[in-house]
């Protein structure tokens, strides 16, 4: 069973399983748990309860001199584990972003008040405030009260938003502290050159996005320009709520991975004035072509927990 795993453990069975899935790790092949730890930015032990729970599945192997590798096809996961990592994350997160982008829920609000409009235990809904905290939408206030921060939650926020981002991302790579890592490039392109060969159908949506931020985000940290890299991070974390809610789309992924692979190919060879100009395309044809405004009915919406009523809502069309 899945649900008895932690957050950071089920993070990395879902993050192991994709990385076998899109980079299409032949069996046999070793997967350290200290190459894994660091693929998904945490600690060895959540990776070990992942990689036990697959070697469970079938789908992973351990020998105590050699460690784990891959055993079988990781098209052929039980369906409990497909479950997990298909699935778009908790319902009741879920619930919990889409009660407040309706305004069912106020800006400050208390814990009790939480479990009567959602319908949840205390401890759950204690849950997923920790989780929302910690991905920098909400905040604690004194007692059992919490705070929601603001969301990128219109078309006009999505529009300050990549506008934001055309002057610090491109900036970014024209900097004079401007040092790319290209141990990191390399990784990043080869991911995305795995995208561009087909991985992305291997892919879910949150993988998707995670796999975007992260390359958008490693540039960033390149230019040595902290404040840019928190802003960036703090932009992402607000968009990522809003993509959480938001069905799968028919996207042009290869595009996208190969708009991706010619600015680490400008970086890599040291034309920043060619990737910044890249960059900033990239980055301005998602701001005035892929944002859309679409007009549904909530009560269509799968995880409405309020009156349905007929509102806007920004749906997007793109990722960048």
């Amino acid at each position: 069973m899945t649900s008895d795993l932690t957050q950071s453990q089920q993070k990395a069975l879902r993050e192991i399983i994709a990385y076998v899935r899109r980079e299409r790790v032949p069996a046999g092949t070793h997967l350290p748990e200290w190459t894994l730890a660091k693929l998904i930015g945490t600690s060895r032990s959540p990776v070990r309860v992942a990689l036990d729970r697959l070697v469970e599945a079938g789908v992973m192997r351990y020998d105590k001199n050699r460690g784990y590798s891959v055993e079988a096809s990781f098209d052929k996961l039980p369906a409990e584990l497909l479950e997990q990592v298909n699935s778009a994350d908790d319902p009741l997160y879920l619930r919990l972003a889409d009660a407040r982008f309706r305004g069912a829920i106020p800006e400050s609000v208390t814990e009790a008040d939480l479990t009567r409009l959602l319908d949840a235990s205390r401890s759950d809904v204690r849950k997923v405030l920790v989780r929302a905290q910690s991905e920098g939408w909400v905040e604690k206030e004194a007692g059992y009260g919490w705070r929601f921060l603001p969301m990128i939650d219109s078309l006009d926020a999505y529009d300050d938003m990549y506008s934001l981002r055309a002057a610090i991302e491109p900036a970014g790579i024209l900097s004079p502290k401007f040092r790319p890592n290209l141990d990191e490039l390399r990784e990043l392109r080869r991911e995305q050159q795995s995208i561009l060969d087909g991985g992305h159908e291997a892919m879910t949506p949150t993988e998707r996005y995670e796999s975007n931020a992260r390359l958008h985000e490693t540039i960033a940290s390149w230019s040595q320009n902290r404040l840019a890299l928190q802003t960036l991070r703090r932009l992402d974390q607000m968009r990522r709520l809003a993509e959480y809610r938001q069905a799968k789309q028919q996207l042009p992924r290869r595009a996208l991975a190969q708009e991706h692979i010619d600015i680490l190919n400008a970086i890599e060879r040291g034309d920043f004035l060619e990737a910044a100009s890249l960059m900033r395309r990239h980055i301005e044809a998602a701001r005035s072509k892929k944002a859309v405004l679409e007009v549904f009915n909530r009560s269509e919406e799968p995880h409405s927990t309020g009156p349905a009523t007929a509102e806007t809502s920004v749906r997007v069309k793109e990722e960048v």
